[in-house]
């Protein structure tokens, strides 16, 4: 590597510039889309974890 490539590299690593909004937004908006199209399995999920936790604490409060 000779020494122009390793500073480009080094002031890469030193980049500090944070996510801007229009990337946050968009991170929002895939999350809510992958949750809107995973809804059913979602909540089929949830009800199985729940039902599961309230089984086993019937028998450990037996």
């Amino acid at each position: 590597m000779c020494k122009y490539e390793l500073k480009g590299f080094k002031d890469f690593l030193k980049e500090d510039e944070g996510m801007g909004t229009v990337e946050i937004i968009l991170i929002i908006v895939v999350l809510i889309g992958l949750v809107i199209i995973f809804k059913n399995q979602l909540r089929a999920l949830v009800e199985s974890v729940f039902e599961k936790i309230t089984s086993d604490s019937n028998t450990v409060m037996s």
